[in-house]
């Protein structure tokens, strides 16, 4: 893992070395996805499909190659199954509304899980609200996994669609989403993952899981803001009514009415981000030049040494401790331990551990992650969250372990 490649890690944060521990939140870029976007702008920058001069056929060239380079990348049967969004967000409010238009009648059920980021759950919200449908969710056990026999429970003949995160970014958990998939086509309903935590750290292919559509964003994986996707199933992509209209999702406008492109076009309205469909390839050629396996097998034994080192320290609980993890734990810090496990006494309030962590240099996430529902769960103000990439190595943990126990003597 070239560190090297990454320019900002060799920037200082109030005179200290940058240790960046917060890629649950966004990834740093490598020199070859930063030299991309200055490329597309520099020599072939013009708008795309429309253009029958030099620069627009070779902006199309590169955008459709992106396209074929993600569909490889999450083993998705056709390009054709990519649509390009800004990001995990946008990509599920896509599919909500969509799949409302389709699916949704007063009554009906959507389930999500309690370890949602709201991403996941107020799009899902809004449309039932509009639809007058009813939002469930898979309960928590106590030890924070998602409780199947439950969401067994809860699958019926108004369920319309599923959708769970692959990876909790709050706890870093691993979801048995194989499992949440095999229980809901047995009832013919369909799945969406977010993969938005679970894409950028393990080998993601959509034809092994059998889900029906996929959200992950670029940004997350070492590529440019403002570019994420969709995949979709072709018979899901096909039925589907688009959910915004204007340029390129269109074949034929009349005042009669208007007929939609093929696929991947007709979820595609405006000018496509042609320069970050680029920078995303070049990230993902950055990953598999690292080798998929090579980058999951980094960051576990990144994250099992960091939970081995802040469960040696008085005063820290780890959130879903000892389970498997995708490269982020959530811990908060006491200064004085309960006997009892699942409560917390004097907890010194996880946004002032961060502030003292950033005047170390360290950079961490503090608060509710974009969960309040899990946070509320566990009945904190918040957490602190440190998540790992491929660039981050055991002298990064090391140099958090000791700003943590710096900043907990300070503040106990």
């Amino acid at each position: 893992m070239n560190r090297q490649d990454f320019p900002i890690l060799k920037e200082q944060v109030h005179g200290q070395p940058l240790v960046y521990l917060d890629n649950a939140a966004t990834s740093q870029k490598p020199q070859a996805v930063l030299d991309a976007i200055v490329e597309a702008y520099t020599h072939w920058n013009s708008n795309i499909h429309r253009g029958v001069h030099h620069l627009s056929q070779v902006a199309t060239l590169k955008h459709e190659e992106a396209r074929r380079a993600v569909a490889d990348f999450i083993h998705a049967r056709s390009s054709d199954e990519i649509i390009f969004t800004k990001g995990t967000t946008d990509a599920i409010n896509a599919l909500a509304f969509s799949v409302g238009e389709l699916l949704l009648h007063e009554g009906d059920e959507i389930i999500v899980s309690g370890l949602e980021h709201h991403s996941n759950i107020v799009p899902w919200q809004m449309v039932c609200e509009r639809k007058k449908a009813v939002l469930r969710h898979i309960p928590l056990r106590e030890d924070l996994s998602l409780d199947i026999e439950a969401f067994r429970a809860l699958l019926n003949d108004k369920t319309r669609l599923v959708s769970v995160a692959h990876v909790s970014n709050v706890l870093g958990t691993i979801q048995p989403v194989e499992t949440i998939v095999r229980l809901a086509h047995e009832r013919h309903i369909p799945v969406c993952i977010d993969g938005a935590q679970s894409v950028p750290h393990m080998r993601v292919d959509v034809q092994a899981l059998d889900c029906d559509f996929l959200a992950f964003s670029g940004h997350k994986m070492y590529g440019p803001t403002g570019i994420g996707v969709l995949y979709g199933k072709r018979e899901w992509l096909e039925q589907l009514p688009p959910h915004e209209g204007g340029g390129e999702m269109i074949n034929h406008v009349r005042w009669s009415g208007t007929t939609y492109n093929e696929l991947p076009y007709k979820f595609e309205a405006g000018t496509p981000n042609f320069v970050g469909s680029y920078a995303l390839q070049k990230a993902i050629e950055y990953m598999q030049s690292v080798g998929m396996e090579a980058i999951e097998a980094h960051e576990r034994e990144l994250t099992d040494y960091c939970e081995a080192q802040l469960s040696a320290i008085d005063g820290v609980h780890i959130y879903a401790a000892g389970q498997p993890k995708a490269g982020v734990i959530s811990f908060n810090v006491q200064s004085q331990i309960s006997n009892h496990k699942s409560q917390i006494t004097n907890l010194i309030h996880p946004f002032d551990i961060g502030t003292l962590l950033d005047q170390q240099g360290v950079a961490v996430r503090t608060g509710h992650h974009c969960a309040e529902p899990l946070i509320d769960a566990l009945a904190v103000p918040g957490t602190v969250r440190v998540s790992f990439g491929l660039y981050n190595d055991l002298h990064d943990i090391d140099l958090f372990i000791q700003a943590l126990q710096k900043a907990q003597m300070m503040l106990s």
